[in-house]
């Protein structure tokens, strides 16, 4: 092989390289981002691990014809191995998720019977359980999975995976548009309380401690209203599903 052969093949290496160097900051910046939000239980390193093969399949991938930057580009796959690494390693015994399809499934009955807004107590009644066993519910559901509202419905520990178990067939054929204007009509849909909890979560990237200040609430409080807010988006979708089916 000649000396310009050699390096026309081993140009697209050197490139990739360079871009992995430039961008390993962004990969700090985006797990020290993410900690913030998540248990104590979740290491820094563990992210950043997983952020830096991010980073490495956004350098092998990345196709500058597309129009995005490459950090932009970067910064989405460095976020979505996290992400990935996080719903892999989930910390939640069965139960807990056993758990929270039952307090869906509760809500889904009573909102689709009343036509309004389940309120706790009649969750807890439908549970035939008390009120503060229902808000330990919520909290032991609190950091189970890391969801955003882009996430919802997509990935194998999506938002849908918890309520199509029992639907097969009601999402052929959603185009992803579709999908996402069903989650925004669903969130622009809750109570008002935990509409808020939700923006300042998602939207403004508050962590729950910041959020209880602004609310005046306990942090505690906070995931709870957070847990319930994910919960009674399940229920809805699926109504809203299952109505399109």
């Amino acid at each position: 092989m000649n000396g310009a052969a050699m390096y026309a093949s081993e140009k697209p290496r050197v490139v990739r390289n360079d871009l992995v160097e430039k961008h390993a900051p962004l990969v700090k910046r985006i797990a020290c981002h993410l900690i913030n939000r998540l248990p104590a239980s979740v290491q820094l390193e563990d992210l950043v691990q997983a952020g830096m093969i991010g980073l490495l399949e956004a350098s092998r991938n990345y196709d500058e014809g597309q129009g995005a930057s490459f950090e932009t580009y970067a910064g989405i796959r460095i976020r979505g191995a996290m992400l990935d690494e996080i719903r892999k390693n989930d910390w939640a015994p069965r139960s807990v998720h056993r758990k929270a399809r039952m307090v869906a499934e509760a809500v889904r009955n009573i909102e689709h019977a009343n036509g309004r807004d389940a309120r706790d107590t009649e969750i807890a009644q439908s549970l035939e359980i008390t009120l503060e066993e229902y808000y330990k519910i919520l909290q032991d559901n609190s950091y189970h999975k890391i969801l955003s509202v882009e996430d919802m419905g997509l990935g194998e520990e999506s938002l849908l995976d918890n309520i199509s178990d029992n639907a097969p067939g009601i999402l052929d054929g959603l185009q992803k548009d579709d999908m996402q204007r069903i989650i925004a009509e669903a969130v622009a849909s809750l109570p008002e309380r935990e509409r808020l909890v939700m923006a300042l979560y998602y939207d403004e990237e508050l962590n729950l401690r910041e959020i209880g200040a602004v609310m005046g609430v306990s942090e505690s409080r906070v995931s709870q209203i957070h847990s319930q807010a994910v919960i009674r988006l399940q229920a809805r979708m699926a109504n809203r599903l299952n109505d399109n089916a």
